[in-house]
């Protein structure tokens, strides 16, 4: 498979460099991570520019070439990730444009692109996490309403969000995978309930929301009732596949800072961790060229995407663990951003899809394991 980059592919990256040299510098002062509102305003604002300059449409418009290159300068530039708009940007949008009908496109698309509107992610529960299919929440038919109770957990951006992307238990008769509808919920609904939690690095990204006879309309339901689970699967796709990209691409680069580091604090001098700085560089790049095929078919990423998420998973924690071994005691200091990053990844493992889901769903569908009894 040929991965070298068109000569058309070359002139958007040339032109995209030269916007981010000059609207970079334009940003604003980041927002403490603790202040949601302010980092709702600041990443909306990004995304904003990015519209207002002809980048917005890149993550479904462009081709998916062009959707890594986009994600590899930006990294590369320093540029703001997505931030609060990971779901919509990412999971929501990608799985509308692929699933929704021409209405619903029009409604949630372009809000999204030009930064006006803020997703969350409603799919685990309390007692539904690795095994997804197994949520409780239900909902019910009540004339051209859905009327939903129940509560979900770990919800992204819920406390800053204006929809959240629902899986339901529209049929509680049916197998389980067979009986949930995917629905987008406006979070100002009467009867939606939204708690905080802290995670390990201070941060509060998730949220428990609570759904007490919350109503939504039928016609905001993305794909047929009782079809959610496959439509979930879109969604899973486009999170495995291809919402690490810039993560990789930031990986590849702290790699470099390692080193750096490395050599002027005189840990380089160890044989063993030049070894595990060397091994982690290919590993990367590895997992880069895994990413350009993953895209290279376009449309909704397959089960390489679950190969993807199993290995980068692992390898971001590692690469965390050889942080900690060039920094030395200097790896307890709350102020190092590395630090608070190797908290955060201590939940790659399980985020988006356990390690141990990613193993069966390798096994099976491409390997072509048997299930075990």
């Amino acid at each position: 498979m040929d991965l070298a980059y068109s000569p058309e592919e070359e002139e958007f990256r040339a032109r995209l460099r030269e916007w981010l040299a000059k609207a970079l510098p334009t940003l604003p002062r980041k927002p403490s991570p603790q202040d949601w509102p302010g980092r709702r305003a600041y990443d909306l604002g990004w995304q904003r520019m990015l519209y207002d300059a002809g980048y917005g449409h890149v993550h479904w418009d462009a081709s998916p070439t062009m959707r890594l290159i986009f994600l590899e300068e930006t990294e590369l530039a320093g540029a703001p990730y997505v931030g609060a708009g990971f779901v919509g940007l990412l999971h929501a949008g990608p799985t509308i444009a692929a699933e929704g009908t021409p209405e619903q496109r029009e409604r949630w698309l372009p809000p999204i692109l030009r930064g006006e509107e803020v997703w969350c992610q409603g799919f685990s529960e309390p007692d539904a996490g690795s095994d997804l299919a197994a949520l409780r929440t239900r909902a019910w038919r009540d004339g051209d309403e859905y009327v939903v109770t129940g509560s979900k957990i770990w919800t992204s951006h819920a406390e800053v969000a204006d929809w959240c992307e629902l899986l339901v238990r529209t049929d509680a008769a049916a197998p389980k995978h067979r009986g949930i509808t995917w629905l987008a919920m406006p979070m100002s609904a009467p009867g939606v309930t939204v708690r905080p939690l802290r995670t390990l690095a201070g941060s509060a990204e998730f949220a428990e929301v609570f759904l007490d006879d919350v109503r939504v309309p039928v016609s905001y339901r993305v794909g047929e009732e009782n079809d959610g689970w496959r439509v979930t699967m879109v969604t899973l796709s486009f999170e495995r596949g291809t919402a690490f990209v810039g993560e990789v691409v930031a990986c590849r680069r702290m790699l470099g800072e390692l080193a750096r580091t490395a050599r002027e604090n005189g840990r380089w001098d160890d044989p063993v961790l030049r070894r595990r700085l060397g091994r982690m560089n290919a590993e990367f790049r590895a997992l880069w060229r895994l990413t350009q095929w993953n895209v290279s078919g376009g449309g909704v990423p397959g089960v390489g995407g679950s190969v993807f998420k199993l290995r980068y998973s692992h390898a971001r924690q590692e690469l965390y663990d050889v942080a900690a071994e060039v920094l030395g005691a200097g790896a307890f200091d709350l102020e190092r951003p590395w630090v608070l990053d190797r908290l955060s990844s201590l939940s790659y493992t399980i985020a988006a899809g356990t390690s141990q889901i990613q193993r069966n769903i390798v096994a099976e569908r491409i390997l072509g394991l048997p299930k075990g009894p």
